[in-house]
Parts: structure tokens; C-alpha cells; sequence
């Protein structure tokens, strides 16, 4: 990697330390949001959205929340022009939402884009801007900085000009674009000079967009640029500053949640990330990140499947299964002691009845996001461990397994996984745990049993079993009926003599007129090896016998 020589450092500090920023610990309360989905996101795409694909994702842009959507640069082509004038002739921008349009600072084209808004009865914003860079100066435009400055000007004079005509519902904001690339002095001066042109006030506020076109440097250098510009700008008090971050060094969310410590009050991004090169600043991670520390965003996530749903028919883009917060697998747990920790997170939060979110490995709640636990967030593997396997066959299925019982059922599931080499579902998970543990028939079928009650508290059991296909009647007494088939069964068997039954436990599975109770059993080998069975039935003892019968099964004896 020599040719690493041949880079330098393309961004400009400010003439002044400002780290005021750098004192605050979290971000207080959410920023304008403007989505630029419809042209930042939309000139990215291989395939441009169609006319129905944009009002299809204009409207639900609309239904998370956003009150600015830029809609398009109406000027370049007749696609967007034909997209803002569907809007507007048809009545579909809500009397609360302000669209914005873009526009080079450009004689020709400032005319055309107010020429597409005529008739519009929503609030606009009329987005002017030119490159300031060095590099763009030097190499593109071949221009001085009092070339480029006049630019501005006199694009923002012929804003103000023929808004006089439009209405009183047009707004203004002005990029410096490349800003990042930009002496931060020479971004201040054309910014003042395009300020003092508009002349803000009170009830005509306007926006100021520092945008990072191309990230050049670590986020706390934008946040330093940002403090500068918003300690400088002319009629701060009348101004709305605006951010709008790139990911070239993957540092967008960063970037804008550092501006907005520096004072930016405006975020413009797309959902998902999706824009030019590696894509703007993601809105649903800054917006959720806010989430995770008790701050409303403004917008409704609520429903994540159905976003991602319609953002990708409309886009043909396909969100990144480890996408934050929004990706099929960002909240699935394969690790055995991941799901151990969230399952005992989960059912610490029902004992405790938690208002607070405090569970491991997962910094939001997934049903916050329209995410379900048992299909989003417990995912069973040859990784997976006892702890998500049984919170899956508990949850799910109501199977509450003795702990030593959860390891060995975990062990036997894991196994499963390793040898199919696949992701096990929840049904695949029931059935194995059904095959193997539960009411065994082979080689021993219990058909019927007998209790009697005797003196001392002594139970005699008569229990008529098939054992290899051949039916067999064992007596055998007890302290109680459990103890009592396991003396008939250990009567018949010299193996059983050294067997033992050293755990039972039993609950109700369902809850109703149909309940059904179910059991857990552990037989122990000489050797200290436990073998477990469950049994299932309507009466509890019946479910007990079962589930003896069904860890002698497992046993060769």
C-alpha cells in the first residue's frame, strides 16, 4: 500500500478551537428530519423508481412522520419535473408537509423549478446550491473565490426575485456544496453573503445546509466545522443549520450525531442509508439510536418489516441483513451464551414486572420495531446453546425444563443442527424435543396402570406394558404411585437395580377445559449420567409414568 503517499489531508480546522460540543453527553431532543429518499436515494439507483414507485414511497415517507421531503431536482429531468407536478395537480402533499426541491445556482434553472411549482399550495423549499471546494474551484470551475461567491449571490438574488410572484409559502436554503473540502472562512463569507441577500426573520426563517459531500476526516472535525459555522453565521437566531453526510469513510452516523452536539438543528438523510457512493447518512440508525436513550424521535418505526418491505419493491435495493435496527439478523442470537443471557433477561423483566429496558444484548426492545423474540431474536444453530432452546420450547410451547434437563436437551438439538448443517426453526426445534423426550414407546409401551392404596401410606402399582412386542404385566409397591412403577419396573430387571430416579418435575402445559399436565423425569446411571424423559397427559400421574417410561426408554437395559 505505498501508494498511500499520494493522499493528503482535503479538509480545512477552524481558525478557533471549538469543542463546546465535546461537553455533552447525549443528544437532547430529535432535529428537523428531511428525507432525501426521492432524489439522493433515487439518483443512486440502477433503475430509477417509476412515476408510481415514487408516490408509493413519498406516501409512506409521509406516514413514518416526515414533515420535509426533498422531492426532487425538477430541472434535470422530465421524470422529476413530471413527479413534483403529479404531486401538486393531485392533491397529494398533506397541508402539514413541506416538500423541497433542488436547484444549482443557475440562471436557466432556478426559472424552470419555479416554473414546475406553480400551483402549489404546501409549503417548498427552494434548495440552491454550488460547489466551494478547493478542488472543485480549482479543477472544475477554474474560478476564483470571489467568482464562486457572485455565483451564490446571484443565485440566491434571483431566488428572491421571482419568489415575490410565488407566494408566500417559499422558503429558502443554501448549500455550500463540497463544504467539507472548503476553508472554513471561505465557507462562512459566502454563506453570510447569501444570508444578508435573503435577509431572515423571525416568521421567515432560512436554511443553512453544511453538507458533508465527500467525508474527508474523523467526526470531530465536522463537529468542530459545524460549532465554527453556527458561532459565525449572520442572523443565527433566523437560522435553521442543516446537515447533509456521505459515508465514504463509513463515519455518517457519526458525523451527524456529533453536528448536531455542535448545534445543527436539521438532518436531511434517507432511510437505510441509500445514496451516492457509499450512501447518505442513515435517518432509521440516528433516529433509533435516539430511541436507546429515551428520546423521541418524531418518527414511527414501528413497523420494520412492513418499511423494509416496501423500501425494497420500490427500490429493488435489498437492506443488509446486519443492518442496524433494521436488518433480518440484527437481533438474532446464535451464540449459546447470548441466548442464555436474553433469555434470562427476558424472564427477569416478566418477575421483576421492568419498566426499563435493561436486557442483555439487545440495546432495544425488538417489539418496538414490529420484531417478534421466538423467530427475530432466538435463533437455533450448531452455535445455539441451552439457554435459547429452552426459552423457544418455553415461550413458544409452554415447556418449562428442569435445568440439568435444558442442558442435555440443548446438547441433542445443537447436534441436530451440527449434522443437517441448517438453522433449525421453532417447529424443527418442538419436533426433535418430541421425537427424542416426549412419551417414548420403544422399546417399553405402557398400556394401562392400576393404583392401590395400602396401609402405611403404601402404594401398590399394576401396570400392563408392551416391552419389544410382547405384553407384560409388573407389580411392584411404593411410597408413592411413581415410586411404585419404578420398584415394578426394577422387579423385572436386574439393570433397573442400580438405576435411580434423582429429579421429577411436572406443570400444567395449557391453561382451559383442555389442560393437560406435563412431567420430567432424570434416571441415573451408576455412573452419575442422567437420562431424561417427558410425559404428557391429562392426568399428572399418567404424565409422570409416561415420562419415566420414556427415560428407561433411552436407557439400554
Amino acid at each position: 500500500m505505498e501508494n498511500c503517499k499520494k493522499y493528503h489531508r482535503m479538509y480545512f480546522m477552524p481558525p478557533e478551537t471549538c469543542l463546546d460540543w465535546a461537553q455533552k453527553e447525549y443528544i437532547e431532543k430529535p432535529p428537523i428530519w428531511c428525507s432525501v429518499d426521492l432524489r439522493d436515494g433515487n439518483q443512486a439507483l440502477i433503475i430509477p423508481m417509476s412515476l408510481e414507485e415514487k408516490v408509493e414511497f413519498f406516501q409512506h415517507l409521509v406516514k413514518i412522520g416526515f414533515k420535509e421531503i426533498e422531492v426532487g431536482f425538477p430541472a434535470a429531468s422530465e421524470t422529476e419535473y413530471t413527479f413534483l407536478r403529479t404531486l401538486i395537480e393531485q392533491d397529494l402533499i398533506p397541508e402539514d408537509v413541506t416538500i423541497q426541491v433542488l436547484t444549482q445556482a443557475r440562471e436557466h434553472i432556478i426559472k424552470k423549478t419555479f416554473e414546475s411549482l406553480k400551483g402549489c399550495k404546501s409549503k417548498v423549499v427552494v434548495h440552491l446550491y454550488n460547489s466551494t471546494s478547493v478542488a472543485q474551484r480549482q479543477q472544475v470551475f477554474k474560478k476564483s473565490e470571489d467568482e464562486i461567491v457572485k455565483i451564490a449571490e446571484d443565485g440566491a438574488k434571483l431566488l428572491k426575485e421571482l419568489a415575490k410572484d410565488a407566494g408566500d409559502n417559499i422558503f429558502f436554503e443554501y448549500s455550500p456544496e463540497s463544504f467539507t473540502g472548503t476553508e472554513m472562512e471561505f465557507a462562512l463569507r459566502i454563506c453570510n453573503t447569501v444570508i444578508d441577500t435573503w435577509n431572515p426573520r423571525d416568521d421567515w426563517k432560512v436554511i443553512i445546509n453544511l453538507p458533508v459531500t465527500v467525508e474527508h476526516s474523523l467526526p470531530h472535525v465536522y463537529a468542530s466545522q459545524i460549532e465554527y459555522m453556527s458561532k459565525h453565521l449572520h442572523c443565527r437566531e433566523n437560522i435553521i443549520l442543516s446537515v447533509h453526510p456521505h459515508n465514504d469513510r463509513g463515519c455518517g452516523v457519526a458525523d451527524t450525531e456529533l453536528a448536531l452536539l455542535a448545534g445543527a438543528d436539521r438532518v436531511e438523510g434517507t432511510l437505510f442509508g441509500n445514496g451516492e457512493r457509499t450512501g447518505n447518512v442513515d435517518i432509521i440508525t440516528l433516529a433509533l439510536n435516539m430511541y436507546t436513550h429515551g428520546v423521541d424521535p418524531k418518527l414511527d418505526f414501528s413497523n420494520m418489516p412492513e418499511l423494509v418491505n416496501i423500501y425494497e419493491k420500490v427500490s429493488g435495493m435489498t437492506v443488509y441483513e446486519r443492518s442496524p435496527y433494521s436488518g433480518k439478523l440484527v437481533f438474532a442470537a446464535f451464540s449459546g451464551s447470548h441466548q442464555d443471557a436474553i433469555a434470562k433477561g427476558m424472564n427477569f423483566r416478566e418477575e421483576q414486572n421492568c419498566e426499563d429496558w435493561t436486557v442483555p444484548y439487545l440495546p432495544i426492545d425488538p417489539h418496538d420495531l414490529g420484531r417478534v423474540y421466538e423467530g427475530d431474536v432466538i435463533r437455533i444453530n450448531s452455535q445455539s446453546g441451552k439457554g435459547g432452546i429452552g426459552y423457544i420450547l418455553e415461550h413458544k410451547y409452554g415447556f418449562d425444563l428442569p435445568a440439568k434437563m435444558r442442558e442435555d436437551v440443548g446438547y441433542y438439538i445443537k447436534n441436530i443442527s451440527d449434522h443437517e448443517h441448517k438453522e433449525l426453526t421453532a417447529e424443527e426445534i418442538f419436533t426433535a424435543f418430541k421425537d427424542g423426550y416426549i412419551n417414548l414407546t420403544t422399546p417399553i409401551e405402557i398400556k394401562s396402570s392400576k393404583f392401590t392404596h395400602l396401609d402405611a401410606g403404601k402404594v401398590e402399582a399394576e401396570i400392563n406394558i408392551t416391552k419389544n412386542g410382547i405384553e407384560k404385566v409388573y407389580h411392584g409397591w411404593g411410597n408413592g404411585r411413581l415410586s411404585a412403577v419404578c420398584n415394578a419396573i426394577e422387579r423385572h430387571s436386574k439393570v433397573m437395580e442400580h438405576y435411580s430416579v434423582t429429579t421429577y418435575e411436572e406443570h400444567a402445559l395449557e391453561t382451559g377445559s383442555n389442560a393437560k399436565a406435563c412431567a420430567y423425569v432424570g434416571v441415573q446411571a451408576p455412573d452419575g449420567t442422567v437420562t431424561w424423559g417427558a410425559g404428557i397427559h391429562d392426568d399428572i400421574i399418567d404424565a409422570s409414568v409416561r415420562a419415566l417410561i420414556s427415560a428407561l426408554n433411552k436407557i439400554d437395559f
